[in-house]
């Protein structure tokens, strides 16, 4: 259950998330879930060095180029990527590095979490704030919130 608070935590008070590898071909799974989160209020930072604009956000070439504040620094990259991804993430002040599915880096999440930050890990943001939130319901399933704890109505 703690985790499941730390998700809700992190997705309701950090607004801004600097998505590292966002592609912009529509049909990578970066896209799909940055387009997502977009639609449901968050601001998006792409950071690729490949492109100059992505879901009509600027781009860019890595997080010491952002110059403004990021609350969550959304990793698409290969775990070994990861450690110097979880540094520059510290570097900028981030509040929370997450790993998306299948990003996993023991070195990444102490590098991070050393430095205070909260580290999600092997988790996608789409399906997590889908899962949370009843976003489930954009795929015929609205089953609401999935979770064994009684759900509290927002105020």
């Amino acid at each position: 259950m703690s985790e499941i608070r730390v998700l809700k935590q992190v997705l309701k008070q950090h607004r801004t998330i600097a998505v590292v590898g966002l592609s912009a071909d529509w049909f990578r799974p970066s896209y799909f879930a940055a387009k997502y989160m977009q639609a449901h209020g968050y601001r998006i930072v792409p950071v690729n060095p490949k492109y100059p604009q992505i879901l009509d956000e600027t781009c860019y070439a890595s997080l010491a180029d952002i110059p403004f504040d990021v609350d969550i620094v959304d990793v698409f990259r290969k775990p070994a990527d990861t450690p110097a991804i979880a540094q520059e993430a510290v570097a900028i002040g981030a509040k929370v590095l997450w790993l998306q599915l299948g990003v996993v880096n023991t070195d990444a999440q102490r590098i991070a979490k050393d430095a205070g930050l909260t580290v999600v890990m092997d988790r996608c943001v789409k399906i997590e704030h889908a899962r949370l939130f009843g976003g489930l319901g954009w795929f015929g399933v609205n089953t609401g919130v999935i979770s064994a704890q009684r759900q509290i109505p927002p105020t």
